[in-house]
């Protein structure tokens, strides 16, 4: 399927949803009413027939009035479930649209904003930030299975086996969008808690984290010490309703008087951190709802054809031990403890019998079996999540090719066919060939001002980026070494650290020809654009070919471009070294640029057009 295609299809799944949410409101407005008038005329009914029959036929037609409009209010919750689901499934096909067509303004805001600086390589290649790869591959629910995304697109150091096992995984995953669709709308319908969601978009924080609910579930006691308190409790309540009705019969005189009073001070006093306990398992309730939908899904999912999807979730596939069922036990004890919101009925039902004591003991139990296993689902969870959205690129890019692994010795080190940027939307991008044939190989990329240069060595950089995360690439074909990966573009000056642009230069610089140099057994493809950039230009000459040479035939290949057409004599020199341009033309009077990359230096500047276009002053030729 083309991506067009993959578009067009969207496009219809859309406007069926929107057709069937049409129907469904109408519906919902009709239960509205339905809603109001079972209340109004089952309840004045019933008072209609106290008057006319009297008391019992009364009870009667009030039992049934109430059982009518709470099937009424059941039926309608269903549908606004129903309507919710199909809202929640809507926005994210429409997210789908706005990652396909690369529109920033309908993808979700990114969460993770600032990238780290100080890395190899993440700034550099966009790795993170508002408009960058990690954004529009995150379709993660929870911030541990974002920065999961994140680790592995920003790896330093590939591991080949990783690699390829994930490569299997996204592979696998795929084609599979029904399922990949579910495991995140699953999780956004779970997370319902509005008050929840606002107090982390308060701390910018806009996926859930699972720190507090694993928190939570190690915070518990032993089970012997609650079990214990709750039998000397319903031993103590056990008196008192016996020494009631032994009263009541006439068999004993009263001792509920004495009793009662002990059983409430002890109980309160044993129970005096219940409300905290239910409390916050309240306020987890969400996330609970979450891993619970989500356990439903991997339970129930058959896993035709995807072994190693299987193997991953093999820890929801226990029919022994699954997790839903835990989680559902948990939600019914924390459910039985609504009664709090009626201080009246709660009081009592707690001086009768040890009520919320029993939950909490039960609640505690349950924490202590989940405690031992919810770190692992979550895991799983997790790990689905960030390959979810290494494989849904390549779903919506049909186009896009897994990258093959070059073995230690074998040549072509780089091979590239169709190499495109994936932050590029498909109208602008061109795609280039390219081939580093062995170690030692400095591709050296001069071109006029706009014509493509920087943009080529992000497209290599992000593409090797995706490849070692296990992705498929914006590529016909790409056939690589695993390397270690380096980056000098974005350099970063820092005002208040005292360091001038040039000076912060020199030391990404100095980094990058360190790890060059370092006893590793991954070579290192690096990428420097503009090189000394921040000083005068016989200096930036002069300190520029010695660079070069220093690089030259080392343990790794790089991308250099540099305006400093000088440089393209260190081919003469150095056989290691190959040039190669991006070249503009002026046609009717303006720049135009086609971004294929070429062999050679290159022929042509555009400054001084550039410059005249605007009106500048240039000068005598």
């Amino acid at each position: 399927m083309t991506k067009a295609a993959r578009m067009d299809a969207l496009e219809r799944q859309i406007e069926r949803i929107d057709r069937r949410l049409e129907r469904l409101q109408g519906v919902n407005t009709r239960f509205s009413w339905a809603r109001l008038l079972t209340f109004l005329f089952g309840f004045g009914g019933a008072v209609a027939v106290y008057f006319l029959w009297g008391t019992w036929p009364f009870v009667a037609a009030a039992v049934g009035a109430l059982a009518l409009f709470m099937g009424v209010v059941i039926l309608h919750r269903r549908l606004e479930q129903a309507m919710l689901a199909l809202t929640t499934w809507r926005q994210f096909k429409r997210e789908q649209m706005a990652r396909a067509n690369l529109d920033w303004a309908q993808m979700p805001p990114a969460t993770l904003r600032e990238p780290r600086y100080d890395h190899p390589f993440e700034a550099d290649l966009d790795l993170v930030g508002d408009e960058s790869l990690h954004r529009l591959l995150d379709t993660a629910v929870s911030s541990t299975g974002s920065e999961r995304l994140r680790a592995w697109l920003s790896a330093p150091v590939p591991d080949g086996d990783v690699v390829r096992a994930r490569q299997q995984l996204v592979a696998e995953l795929r084609p599979r969008s029904l399922f990949r669709t579910k495991l995140a709308v699953y999780a956004r319908m779970a997370d319902d808690d509005e008050e929840t969601k606002a107090k982390a978009r308060a701390k910018g924080k806009e996926a859930w984290q699972p720190d507090a609910l694993l928190h939570w579930l190690d915070a518990h006691e032993t089970g012997h010490a609650t079990a214990g308190k709750l039998a000397i409790l319903a031993l103590l309540a056990a008196v008192n309703l016996g020494g009631v009705a032994l009263t009541l019969l006439g068999i004993i005189p009263p001792i509920w008087p004495y009793t009662l009073p002990l059983y409430v001070a002890v109980y309160f006093w044993l129970a005096r951190n219940n409300g905290e306990v239910f409390h916050e398992a309240s306020d987890l309730q969400s996330a609970l709802r979450q891993l619970t939908q989500v356990s439903r899904l991997l339970e129930r999912y058959p896993y035709h054809g995807a072994p190693g999807l299987a193997a991953l979730c093999a820890p929801f596939r226990d029919p022994e031990q699954r997790p839903s069922r835990l989680l559902a036990r948990i939600a019914r004890v924390v459910s039985a403890t609504g009664i709090q919101g009626n201080p009246f009925f709660w009081v009592a039902l707690n001086v009768t019998v040890p009520w919320d004591y029993f939950f909490a003991v039960q609640l505690n139990r349950l924490k202590a079996e989940l405690a031992g296993r919810a770190p692992g689902w979550l895991d799983v969870w997790f790990e689905l999540e960030a390959l979810s959205g290494l494989a849904n690129l390549g779903y919506l890019n049909p186009h896009y090719a897994f990258p093959t692994f070059a073995e230690a010795r074998e040549e072509p080190v780089f091979q590239a066919e169709a190499l495109g940027h994936p932050l590029l939307p498909d109208p602008e991008k061109v795609c280039n060939d390219f081939t580093f044939q062995r170690l030692g190989e400095i591709g050296l990329i001069t071109g006029s001002n706009m014509a493509g240069k920087s943009t080529f060595l992000r497209t290599a950089g992000v593409n090797l980026a995706l490849a070692y995360a296990g992705a498929p690439v914006d590529a016909a074909r790409l056939h690589t070494r695993l390397f270690r990966l380096f980056t000098c573009i974005k350099v970063s000056d820092s005002v208040t650290g005292g360091i001038s642009y040039f000076y912060a230069e020199v030391k990404r610089l100095k980094a990058l020809l360190e790890a060059l140099d370092a006893d590793h057994e991954l070579p290192l493809f690096f990428a420097i654009d503009e090189i000394f950039r921040g000083t005068n230009n016989r200096e930036r000459l002069q300190g520029s070919r010695a660079y070069v040479r220093a690089l030259t035939g080392k343990r790794g290949v790089g991308l250099i471009s540099t305006h400093d057409l000088e440089l393209v004599h260190l081919a003469v020199e150095f056989p290691e070294i190959h040039n190669y341009h991006f070249r503009d033309e002026v046609i009717d009077g303006r720049m135009t640029f086609d971004y294929k990359l070429r062999p050679g230096p290159c022929p042509t500047t555009n400054a001084l057009k550039i410059m005249a276009q605007e009106g500048l002053p240039v000068g005598e030729n």
